[in-house]
């Protein structure tokens, strides 16, 4: 078990709060599994940087600062389940799969319909399925969270077929009024479909990891049971998400570059045998770091954050789904996947396609 501990980071004379130095714990693997189908949906309300500008934001620094040129909005009276649904539907669609052939549906979201119940019993209604449906809540890594957890299901021979959902209205969780926050998050949902495969399918290597000294760095402080939400609570907009936005990218940058050196390590794979990588779509500079640090060539990282932005859950498997249908998938492929977020918490992996 690896030791976790914190320290604090002076930036241009400025003391950071302080930034989480999180280690991944045991490498695993997890074969025998394959994704058989795959779709996305995102809402048809596209909000270009340049509808911001016109609010008072300045497009130019999100493009430098970011590389988000629009964002995906969801209608008013869209919930998470309706994006989960289109997504889920699609992926069906795709994989030529009935409803009644998935045996479990995982949803990963921190945006639910309501408390309780959950949205994934909402998709399972909406799809006229009769699974067990539940949903969990990772925020960006909650997709690898649930990926790995619906696989547990298939390696054992308990389900033939698992829905696993990423499914987020981040729109709803931003303050208008924060102007480096608002812009950076948009809605969304990707989904697969995971059943049996060759025992060379599936994680050749994977991690995941969390660590709690650093929740206060992205959290939305009111609206659950620790802090309910009030009159007073709403009137100081903590209903709504706050990041410390310097401290997290330095953790994310290093935290995303030792998780995937360590499943690169584990399966004994250099950079230039990964055929393609996702990785959470938080921002370019993250991105761009990580994959200069790691060695991983520009044109076999795929981007899709500058025409949604950050969609926390539904990040990964949209642009799975997306580069699944350009075609840049195949057979034996290794691909690199790897998600970062509020919690803190993270996971990677080395997929066989």
């Amino acid at each position: 078990m690896s030791d976790h501990h914190v320290q604090s980071e002076a930036d241009t004379g400025n003391q950071d709060r302080i930034v989480v130095a999180s280690k991944s714990r045991q490498v695993n693997s997890l074969t025998g599994v394959q994704i058989l189908a795959s779709g996305c949906y995102t809402p048809e309300n596209v909000i270009a940087n340049e509808a911001l500008a016109e609010l008072g934001y300045d497009a130019d620094w999100i493009i430098q600062r970011t590389g988000i040129q629009s964002r995906c909005r969801a209608s008013d009276d869209q919930a998470c389940s309706d994006l989960a649904y289109e997504a889920a539907r699609r992926c069906l669609e795709n994989g030529k799969i009935d409803a009644s052939e998935i045996d479990l549906i995982l949803l990963a979201t921190i945006t639910p319909d309501q408390p309780t119940p959950s949205t994934a019993c909402h998709v399972q209604r909406m799809l006229g399925s009769n699974a067990p449906a539940m949903d969990l809540g990772a925020a960006c890594s909650g997709f690898m969270y649930a990926l790995v957890t619906g696989m547990q299901f298939i390696k054992t021979g308990t389900y033939q077929r698992v829905l696993i959902i990423g499914a987020d209205l981040m729109s709803r969780t931003v303050n208008p009024a924060d102007t480096k926050t608002f812009p950076l998050f948009g809605d969304g949902a990707g989904a697969v479909v995971i059943g049996p495969g060759g025992e060379e399918q599936g994680f050749i290597s994977y991690t995941l990891g969390a660590d709690g000294h650093g929740a206060e760095l992205l959290e939305q402080p009111a609206g659950g049971t620790r802090c309910p939400a009030t009159v007073e609570t709403i009137a100081k907009n903590l209903q709504y998400l706050q990041m410390d936005g310097r401290s997290v990218f330095k953790w994310a940058i290093r935290t995303l570059s030792d998780s995937v050196n360590q499943v690169l390590d584990a399966a004994s794979l250099p950079a230039d045998e990964i055929d393609l990588t996702i990785f959470h779509q938080a921002n370019i500079r993250i991105i761009d770091a990580a994959a200069n640090d790691l060695g991983l060539p520009a044109d076999k990282v795929f981007v899709n954050l500058d025409q949604y932005g950050n969609t926390s859950a539904a990040s990964i498997p949209l642009a799975l789904a997306e580069a699944v249908e350009q075609r840049l998938v195949r057979p034996g492929q290794n691909l690199l996947i790897s998600g970062f977020g509020a919690g803190l918490a993270w996971g990677a992996g080395v997929w066989r396609w």
